[in-house]
């Protein structure tokens, strides 16, 4: 039995989600987005890992295929549409100053490898790549401090 959240994200507003298959989710944090985006009414379209993006994995050399968990399309405050693709990672996996060991920082390097081919996709596509870890998810919707970098 896994230690994490799986399964099959029941979709309540069938309108919205535009995947070509049922959402399934890996982790809690991944069930906390699907119900954000089924739910949220700024969110008019959402797909659950739709797209393929062809990256080469910088440790084996070999050439693969990355898939984002996300896409969505939603309204902003000012009424402009916008199209993001969302990765959801824990911040170890993220940065190599947060990974915790060998293992944490190769995924750290495969992660760079892959996100870089997704914003040069998003690019040519004109829509935006964002990767989301715990902190954007449960903040709770209070305002972050700025970190001042001296």
């Amino acid at each position: 039995m896994s230690k994490y959240a799986q399964g099959v994200y029941e979709v309540v507003n069938g309108g919205k989600y535009i995947g070509g298959k049922k959402p399934y989710y890996r982790s809690s944090w991944e069930l906390a987005f699907m119900r954000m985006c089924d739910n949220h009414p700024n969110i008019m379209k959402w797909a659950s890992e739709n797209v393929r993006i062809p990256y080469r994995n910088p440790i084996t050399g070999k050439y693969a295929n990355y898939v984002p968990d996300f896409m969505i399309q939603y309204i902003d405050k000012g009424g402009a549409e916008h199209v993001e693709l969302i990765e959801i990672k824990p911040s170890n996996q993220t940065t190599l100053e947060n990974a915790r060991g060998a293992q944490q920082q190769m995924q750290v390097i495969v992660n760079a490898a892959k996100w870089t081919a997704a914003q040069e996709w998003c690019k040519r596509k004109g829509i935006h790549f964002k990767v989301i870890n715990e902190d954007q998810i449960f903040r709770n919707n209070k305002p972050r401090k700025a970190k001042r970098h001296k």
